[in-house]
């Protein structure tokens, strides 16, 4: 009996021992195609050996020191690294352990700023529904998934949600997507101007990952976004920790959009999960106005600029700049998006094929002409997950884009570095495992359930 408190008491999962590449392998000697790096995590793939070389140099050489004693050289290199890659305003770099502490620290940030500027009125945060921005009470708080919050409702502060920009379910008959971008960011501005001069941060994903399923915004609803925070005085921050860092074919995927955020968050990908580690990029403005204030940011975490985790996400982005992998993921992303749409552009039961990059998603609906999704009671998105990993698939199904509750799709993000033919099984045994889920949706419980 596991003595481990998992994340489901009722599943029992294999044990993963070794993996190489795209793949995984579990103790019976299973190999498990990798299509979603986890939960886009592993973007490189695993046992990159430069990386696994990098964290093992840094470990003989120091592995921890308190950030409130020392700064360490991987942490000064990274920040280094990361600010010159960076949109200019963006100067400053904080490392913590992973998302959901990046989007604490920057809500957080985002108050203390407006305090030592003498604007200690500023305290709300607007999100948009359906969004994720970490598990974390704060996180969890601006986070727009009513199906994850719902549980610890009571523990949440308040925060003020909007719609999504989310064309799929959002735009009316006959509208544009110009029209329907400018409708749905002049929601932020009309929450902005409901409480004047309360309103701290803006915070938005600018591809939605784990709850829509790579969703991505029409063009200029983010330009306008930014037009409206810069107006009321009020910060955007942009959590890129799924989307960001290469994901969607740009180091930042706020640069397809033509906008720089105050704040910048990230993670899975900063360090392709060879170590625990998640990112702030701060605008100078910010660093300077506390530098100038009190001096000292009010915060902190234990693991904060932890040694071995700079040294791989340096090693990590080292990687990618030499191997060329931007450009592999443009390639590949192309070459994923027009698999896709080969294999499931006529499937009676997927509404949409979205996303950038290799960052990429399909929604399964009930009725295509409605759009209607599949009753909660059928958990397609789990039936799915389970048919994959029988078919020896890792893939990422989510649930409630369209209230929080309903609404079922796949996300797929496989590594940087992924080929021509892995792209080419992905897709077929993603084909196998949503056919698979849907077929036995329609069998007897019994049958369902199994032996």
């Amino acid at each position: 009996m596991s003595r481990v408190f998992g994340r489901d008491a009722r599943s029992a999962l294999p044990t993963a021992v070794s993996a190489d590449g795209i793949y995984i392998y579990d103790a019976t000697g299973k190999r498990y195609l990798d299509a979603s790096g986890g939960a886009a995590v592993s973007c490189l793939g695993h046992g990159h050996p430069l990386v696994r070389e990098a964290i093992k140099r840094q470990v003989d050489r120091l592995a921890y020191a308190h950030t409130s004693f020392f700064t360490n050289e991987p942490q000064e290199q990274l920040a280094e690294e990361l600010t010159k890659h960076a949109p200019a305003a963006l100067s400053r770099a904080m490392f913590v352990s992973g998302g959901s502490e990046a989007t604490e620290s920057a809500l957080k940030l985002a108050r203390q700023y407006h305090v030592e500027r003498g604007q200690p009125e500023r305290r709300h945060v607007i999100s948009r529904r359906s969004s994720y921005h970490g598990n974390t009470l704060g996180a969890l708080s601006v986070s727009g998934h009513h199906g994850r919050r719902k549980t610890f409702l009571p523990l949440l502060h308040d925060a003020i949600h909007i719609s999504p920009c989310y064309s799929y379910r959002g735009k009316r008959p006959g509208e544009s997507d110009a029209q329907y971008g400018l409708r749905v960011a002049d929601e932020l501005e009309a929450a902005i101007q409901a409480g004047p001069s309360s309103v701290a941060a803006f915070i938005a994903e600018p591809v939605v990952g784990a709850t829509l399923g790579a969703v991505a915004a029409v063009p200029g609803y983010f330009k306008r976004v930014r037009e409206i925070c810069d107006r009321h005085g009020v910060l955007l921050i942009l959590d890129e920790v799924m989307c960001g860092m290469g994901r969607t074919g740009t180091l930042h995927a706020c640069e397809q959009e033509g906008v720089a955020p105050d704040i910048l968050l990230m993670a899975k990908g900063l360090g392709a999960g060879y170590q625990p580690i998640g990112a702030l990029l701060v605008a100078e403005k910010i660093y300077q106005a506390i530098a100038a204030g009190s001096g000292a940011f009010n915060h902190g975490h234990t693991y904060m600029g932890h040694a071995v985790g700079c040294a791989a996400a340096l090693a990590v982005q080292h990687v990618i700049r030499s191997e060329n992998l931007l450009e592999n993921v443009q390639r590949q992303g192309g070459r994923l998006d027009s698999a896709l749409r080969e294999r499931f552009a006529a499937h009676p039961h997927v509404g949409d094929i979205r996303g950038r990059g290799l960052l990429q998603a399909i929604e399964l609906v009930q009725d295509r002409a409605t759009r209607e999704p599949f009753p909660i009671g059928d958990e397609l998105h789990a039936q799915i997950k389970r048919q994959a990993m029988m078919e020896g698939l890792i893939c990422y199904p989510g649930r409630g884009g369209v209230d929080g509750e309903r609404g079922d799709h796949v996300l797929v993000a496989p590594p940087f570095n992924v080929t021509d033919a892995e792209i080419d099984a992905i897709v077929a045994a993603l084909g196998c495992a949503i056919d698979g889920a849907i077929s036995a949706r329609r069998a007897p419980a019994s049958a369902r359930r199994g032996p």
